[in-house]
């Protein structure tokens, strides 16, 4: 992106000089701007899609990164479990005056932010007309997916995605600057889908644990997908599979078996978190675990 960037930095600058003197070439300097603009849409869109057909490739995505995503795990297989009450399940009432927040981490492309969104939103809006203040934002690592899910943003006002490492250490202030625009120190609800394992075989099992406390303290209920053990050596597998170097951590992870057993563990033993309620498994097995502060 740093080259094209460059490039198209200095296609701009060309073609604005040989267009400032009025009508050069039959182009209009207003004209000269349009099509300057087309040109590095296109640039844009064409070096945007190689990007993203590159993660096709199982093992060009480390992190969980699939541009495909949501053709072989679609929204549906969680929100069939996901009650649509749930935003009044959690004490955010319709006809309550605040603002709801919502927190989406790992949203990829943003498919299922937005069906999330609209799942809850259909409830909402039965029941009051207050829908204008449920707001979500959704972060992923990968700058590519984040635009890809911007591009394809239905509700921008109300939606927002975002591309940030929820493991760096400058996440947390980015997360609460966004919280203090709302007057809020929490997230109503945040959810958290299949991530963990991804954060746990790339930056080890304090990683984990880190993950699972950052989570907790930014949100008054977690909604939180845990990959089983079985995931973690199917994931290894690709890799080798491909003649790649393994996880940097895999080898040398001491948790291991229940994923889910150990998260929730942490979070009622460390975070003041306690199981609200469990809402089954995906086709996938995986756990939907909803929890909430203490």
């Amino acid at each position: 992106m740093i080259n094209y960037t460059l490039t198209n930095d200095k296609f701009r600058i060309f073609f604005l000089i040989h267009c400032s003197a009025g009508n050069i070439h039959g182009i209009s300097e207003p004209e000269g701007i349009i099509l300057m603009m087309d040109k590095m849409a296109s640039a844009s869109k064409h070096v945007r899609l190689h990007n993203l057909a590159k993660k096709e490739d199982p093992g060009s995505a480390p992190y969980g990164n699939f541009i495909n995503y949501y053709t072989f795990n679609p929204p549906e297989n969680r929100l069939s479990l996901i009650p649509t009450t749930l935003l009044k399940d959690i004490g955010c009432h319709p006809d309550s005056s605040g603002t709801v927040l919502m927190l989406d981490v790992g949203c990829n492309t943003g498919d299922l932010s937005i069906a999330l969104y609209k799942h809850l939103f259909q409830e909402w809006r039965s029941e009051s007309n207050s829908s204008n203040y449920v707001y979500l934002l959704g972060l992923d690592l990968d700058q590519d997916l984040i635009l890809r899910a911007q591009d394809s943003n239905p509700f921008p006002q109300k939606i927002q995605f975002l591309s940030l490492d929820i493991t760096q250490l400058d996440s947390q202030a980015k997360l609460i600057s966004y919280l203090e625009k709302f007057g809020r120190r929490h997230f109503h609800l945040c959810t958290c889908f299949a991530v963990t394992m991804w954060v746990h075989l790339n930056h080890g099992d304090t990683a984990f644990f880190a993950l699972l406390s950052q989570l907790a303290s930014l949100c008054e209920y977690l909604l939180l997908e845990v990959q089983p053990w079985k995931c973690y050596r199917s994931a290894a597998r690709r890799l080798r599979k491909l003649g790649r170097n393994d996880f940097d951590h895999f080898k040398m992870l001491a948790v291991r078996g229940d994923m889910a057993a150990h998260a929730k563990e942490h979070l009622e033993k460390w975070c003041s978190m306690e199981l609200a309620q469990s809402f089954g498994s995906t086709s996938w097995d995986r756990s939907l675990m909803l929890f909430k502060r203490r």
